[in-house]
């Protein structure tokens, strides 16, 4: 699937809630689904900088396409990284690099965030498009 096929899935997902408390309880529930990380991978090597919580991330070229594993020490923190997992993951590494994530916007998921959560947010999507700029060469 195309990464602007699962971004509208998601716009979707999140259009069935109200209320806020409702799409935090969902995104709670994603964290849960996240492909996790191998705990022999949790070392500093793979934190993301920039973010309040601790969130580890490892990324692999399988095929052509990245594969992402992830987790963190807060349960809301794990759900936005499994969201943008999600979107990114078995995506070719260019595409990644240059991805217009419009999903976070569209679903209000910045605005809903506190200022420490909404940093940690860019610094998740910058290491995730950097990575996907290591892996293919490409400079951003």
């Amino acid at each position: 699937m195309r990464i602007n096929q699962i971004q509208d899935e998601i716009i979707e997902e999140f259009g069935a809630f109200d209320a806020w408390m409702d799409k935090y309880e969902y995104i709670i529930e994603l964290g849960k689904k996240l492909p996790l990380i191998d705990p022999a991978h949790k070392v500093d090597g793979n934190l993301i900088r920039g973010c309040q919580s601790r969130v580890w991330l490892r990324a692999e070229l399988n095929d052509g396409a990245l594969r992402f594993t992830a987790d963190s020490d807060a349960v809301i923190t794990k759900g936005i990284i499994a969201l943008l997992v999600r979107v990114l993951a078995g995506q070719k590494p260019e595409e990644v690099a240059s991805a217009n994530l419009y999903f976070i916007d569209a679903i209000g998921l910045r605005e809903h965030l506190s200022s420490t959560r909404a940093n940690g947010l860019v610094s998740m999507v910058a290491e995730l498009k950097r990575i996907g700029g290591e892996y293919s060469g490409a400079r951003h």
